[in-house]
């Protein structure tokens, strides 16, 4: 985890790293919008430690997220994938405390949470989901691999990507590109600031768009 790209990370957007994504890496970063700030919403900037989860009627504890929660580097985004069910609560309060002790960043769960109440009373913990359920994962699910590509939100997020969250969504950041990535966002945050300030001297958006040559 590059700390000089977490810093310049905290300080775009997500929609603009969107734009990067499509831009530089060639393909879509930005998670489907279900996916967003459950509890806790603040900014997440941290690198994916991934866990898969699929369905079973065996009662299995979620071992393997256990392990990700524990030995994942601090300042990690935990990030699980569990096909879009969000009928089934794949994040509750005991999970969220290991995570708080551990210090990471916050959690991405293509699933559900529950506790949300007890969550906010204890912690500031972000917890970036596509719903709120009550229902355990305890006898629906288990936790198949640790530390390996998952699927989450229609976007492939590999362990070390770097993933993005503010009030507009989550985005992922293959960390192959995540240079060129800052650097456009970076480049088009400014011109942006630039084309703002011109539309209110000027009172026309049609002229700065003609001025920068952009929208």
């Amino acid at each position: 985890m590059s700390n000089d790209f977490i810093d310049r990370l905290r300080k775009l957007a997500v929609a603009t790293l969107s734009d990067g994504c499509d831009q530089i890496a060639g393909r879509r970063g930005f998670m489907d919008f279900e996916i967003k700030a459950r509890i806790n919403g603040r900014k997440i900037v941290g690198t994916a430690a991934t866990v898969l989860e699929g369905p079973t009627n065996d009662p299995h504890l979620p071992e393997l997220a256990f392990d990700v929660i524990d030995e994942a580097e601090k300042g990690s985004v935990i990030v699980i994938s569990n096909d879009g069910d969000k009928n089934t609560a794949i994040w509750g309060e005991l999970m969220n405390a290991g995570a708080c002790v551990n210090g990471h960043e916050g959690v991405v769960l293509d699933g559900g949470v529950r506790d949300v109440e007890l969550i906010k009373r204890d912690t500031d913990f972000p917890v970036y989901a596509r719903s709120i359920v009550p229902a355990s994962s305890i006898g629906r699910l288990k936790t198949i691999e640790k530390n390996v590509p998952v699927v989450v939100g229609g976007v492939l997020v590999k362990p070390g990507d770097y993933i993005v969250g503010d009030d507009d969504g989550i985005v992922s950041i293959p960390a192959d590109h995540v240079k060129a990535i800052i650097e456009f966002a970076e480049e088009a945050e400014a011109t942006e600031e630039a084309m703002v300030k011109y539309i209110h001297e000027t009172g026309s958006i049609r002229k700065t768009t003609e001025k920068f040559g952009r929208a």
